[in-house]
Parts: C-alpha cells; sequence; structure tokens
C-alpha cells in the first residue's frame, strides 16, 4: 500500500504540472502533504506522522536541498549572463567559424554551444544563443534548422549531464557523488552523444529551410565591442577547468600535505563558482570600461532567470525528505533491489518517464534521484555514473509538454510535425546515447 501512495502521489505530480499547468513549487508541497496524509492512512497509528512532522519535513527537504545549491546555481546564473551579455558567446562563435570555416561550420557552432552551455542556464542559453544562428545561417547561406541542432543538443547535454547546472549539481549531492568526476565522466559521456545528435543526424535534416520568424533575430554586437578570445574561452570555462583540474591533482596528492588542503579548498563548488563570477565580472565588464553598477544590474538580472529553477528544486527537495522520513524510501530500496535491474538502467528508465509525463527535466532528474538514491549504498556502480544515468534519462523525448518543445517550434518556424521530427528525435538521441556511455564507463570504473 505504501508503494501505491507513493505511485498516486508521482502521477498526482505529473497531473497537477501537465494538465493543470499549476506552479511545480506548489505542486510540489500539494504531493508532498497528499503523501504524507494518505500514508498515514494505510499504516498502523505507531508508525503515522503528525501534521506538525509532515510539514517540518517538507521545511527540512527544502533547506537542505536548497541550503547546499543556492551559491552554486545563482553564481552559475551570474557567470552565465556575463558571457552572454558581454558578447564572449559571440566572439566564441566567430572565433571558432573561423578556425573551422564554411565546410564544418556546425562543429563550430556546436563547441560553442558546448563552451558557453557549460555556464549558462538552458532556457537563457537557448535564447540568447539562437540569435548567433541566425546570424551565422544569413552568412553561409544554409538552413537554420541544420546549423541550429547542434548548438541546441549541446546545450541540452550540459544540462542534463554537467555541473554547476541545477539539476546535476543537486543529483551529485543526493547521491553523495564528487562533482569534480561527475564533470570528468559526463564531458566523456557528453561528447559523443552531442556528435550524434548533432552533426550526425543533421545530415538527414538539409530539406528544413523554412525562414527564422522574424520576430526573434537579433542583431549581433559590433566586432570592436566584442572582448578578446581568449578572454571570452577562460571565463566561460573558468569553472571547468577548476573543477577538472583540482580533482585530477587529489588523486596525485598526499591526502593532509599541503598541496591536497589547496586543491580541496579550490575544487568546493562555491569557491569554484566564486572564482568564476569575480574573474568574470571583472574582465567582461569592469576592465572592459563598463560601470560597476551596469555589471551588478547584469547579475542582478541573472538571479531573477532562475529564481523558479530554485523553487522547483526545493519542491523536490521536500519530496525525497518526505521519501526518507516516512521511511518509504526503504520500502521503495527493497522493492527495487527484487527487480535485479541494473540501477543505471532503472535510474535512466524512471527519469525518462517522469521527463515524458511532466516535460521537465530538472523535475524528472530531482524526482528519480529522491526513488532510487537509496539504491546506491546497497551496489558498485559508482554514484557519478548514477547522477548521469538519471541526468540522460531526464532529456528523453521532448514534446507538447515541454517549453524548450514550443520554444525550437516558434524560433525556427516549424509546424508540429516537423517539430517532433527534428526537436524531439535530438532529445531522444542525447537520452539514449547517454544511457549507453554510462553502461561502457560502468564496465572500467
Amino acid at each position: 500500500m505504501a508503494l501505491l501512495v507513493v505511485f498516486v502521489s508521482i502521477l498526482l505530480l505529473v497531473l497537477l504540472v501537465a494538465y493543470f499547468r499549476l506552479n511545480t513549487f506548489i505542486a510540489f508541497l500539494i504531493v508532498c502533504l497528499f503523501m504524507g496524509l494518505a500514508l498515514n492512512m494505510v499504516r498502523v497509528p505507531e508508525e503515522r506522522m503528525s501534521i506538525a512532522e509532515i510539514t517540518q519535513s517538507i521545511q527540512t527537504g527544502i533547506g537542505k536541498t536548497l541550503g547546499s545549491l543556492v551559491i552554486i546555481i545563482v553564481f552559475g546564473s551570474m557567470l552565465g549572463k556575463l558571457v552572454a551579455e558581454s558578447g564572449a558567446a559571440q566572439r566564441i562563435a566567430n572565433g571558432l567559424m573561423h578556425v573551422f570555416g564554411r565546410k564544418y561550420v556546425q562543429w563550430s557552432l556546436m563547441l560553442t554551444g558546448f563552451i558557453v552551455g557549460i555556464p549558462l542556464f538552458y532556457n537563457i542559453g537557448f535564447v540568447l544563443m539562437v540569435p548567433l544562428i541566425f546570424t551565422v545561417a544569413a552568412r553561409t547561406k544554409l538552413p537554420t534548422v541544420y546549423l541550429g541542432i547542434p548548438m541546441l543538443a549541446s546545450l541540452s547535454v550540459t544540462h542534463g549531464y554537467l555541473p554547476p547546472h541545477p539539476s546535476p549539481t543537486a543529483l551529485v549531492g543526493t547521491f553523495h557523488a564528487n562533482m569534480g568526476l561527475t564533470l570528468i565522466y559526463g564531458l566523456i559521456v557528453a561528447i559523443p552523444a552531442i556528435i550524434l545528435a548533432g552533426p550526425v543526424f543533421t545530415r538527414f535534416l538539409k530539406h528544413y529551410t523554412q525562414e527564422p520568424a522574424p520576430l526573434f533575430t537579433v542583431a549581433p554586437m559590433p566586432e570592436d565591442q566584442l572582448p578578446s578570445m581568449g578572454t571570452s574561452i577562460v571565463a566561460a570555462l573558468l569553472p571547468v577547468l577548476l573543477l577538472a583540474g583540482t580533482s585530477l591533482l587529489k588523486l596525485r596528492a598526499a591526502p593532509d600535505t599541503f598541496l591536497w588542503q589547496i586543491t580541496t579548498w579550490l575544487g568546493d563548488p562555491v569557491i569554484v563558482m566564486l572564482l568564476a563570477v569575480l574573474n568574470g565580472a571583472y574582465v567582461l565588464g569592469i576592465r572592459r570600461g563598463l560601470p560597476v553598477k551596469k555589471v551588478m544590474g547584469i547579475m542582478e538580472d541573472a538571479i531573477r532567470d532562475v529564481s523558479v529553477i530554485i523553487l522547483i528544486i526545493g519542491g523536490s527537495g521536500a519530496l525525497t525528505q518526505m521519501l526518507l522520513d516516512s521511511k518509504v524510501s526503504q520500502v521503495i530500496t527493497d522493492s527495487l533491489q527484487g527487480m535485479h535491474m541494473n540501477p543505471l538502467i532503472l535510474a535512466w528508465s524512471i527519469a525518462a518517464l517522469i521527463r515524458v509525463s511532466v516535460g521537465s527535466a530538472t523535475v524528472a532528474g530531482l524526482t528519480t534521484a529522491g526513488i532510487v538514491a537509496p539504491l546506491v549504498a546497497g551496489t558498485s556502480v559508482h554514484p557519478s555514473l548514477m547522477v548521469l544515468a538519471t541526468g540522460a534519462g531526464s532529456l528523453m523525448f521532448s514534446h507538447v509538454n515541454d517549453g524548450g518543445f514550443w520554444m525550437f517550434k516558434e524560433y525556427f518556424n516549424l509546424s508540429v510535425k516537423d517539430t517532433f521530427k527534428t526537436w524531439s528525435v535530438m532529445e531522444t538521441i542525447v537520452s539514449v546515447v547517454g544511457l549507453i556511455g554510462c553502461l561502457i564507463l560502468n564496465l572500467f570504473i
């Protein structure tokens, strides 16, 4: 009966978000209250939670989840906004186009999406990067869908797989994984996923020659107003360089030595993101003559952009805590362990089902983590791979209940049918290839 309550609760979450269009944070709170009260009806008196314990569990879950994530999420949003608003993303795109030339222009856009997608939140990245695609399409006379899918595949993969994006960062905490190792393994899994969903898949999309919607075309910044290529790349990739570099150094440093202590401090995600934001504010703003007030305004706008995501993550934390405090997580663990299914496949499958039902990759990933996280302790599967498999599942088959589906349709001026054939297939490819990559890595680590 406890498992039935959990199933009904998740179904209720799907209905509230996907059908009734209720605010996701409010939907999470309603589902948590429903789950707590419903479990009381099917349990013996000594196992029941009082209403005070239920609400305390919700507050604890929100606090525990956001307490370790808010700083990273807000700093990541600030850095991404600085990279986009300063013209650094445009400089990276222009530089890579110059290196690759017209023949390999897709690869330049794909790499641009990957580089700027690491610090840039997905919806913001979509809106800010699409004008670059249209500019390149006008310059090269190539179809916008043909050019756009590789860049958007990169943005999607970084959003689903890689810290410091909200969902992967939260999953790292839930699965007790190492953020630096998750980033390194994520890069290994991401590369084939992006290539197959980008340049390989778009070989079949050259016939989509629709002109983009004129409403969404944006004039690029003048070349002389852009930051240098080196400054742009370092500013965008500094979190990756610090996280990956310190993780590799710690593997060689002896515990409790000075080198080990320094790398531990520099590899702390909060320190990494603080240094990256301070560096971005200086080299992309203040050093180029922007007033401090203007730079701070850009960073404040970034906080508004990400506030909804923060609430969603908090709501998911409440649901996770409810599963723990009600002891249902142990029941779920015992039941799932009896299925004898590979935990990576199980996590991917549950995340994919929730993603298809709800539409939100963040909700799918975080809800899945609350269900399957107890399994990790009893298996030999690397927790970083659980993060990646869950993230990959959360990207599965975006369709009409996902805002990204409609953004792509409107920006690229496609029909619903053609959006399914392009966007939805691309998202499915990155999801399936991500799972395959995790299963292959699991053989070696």
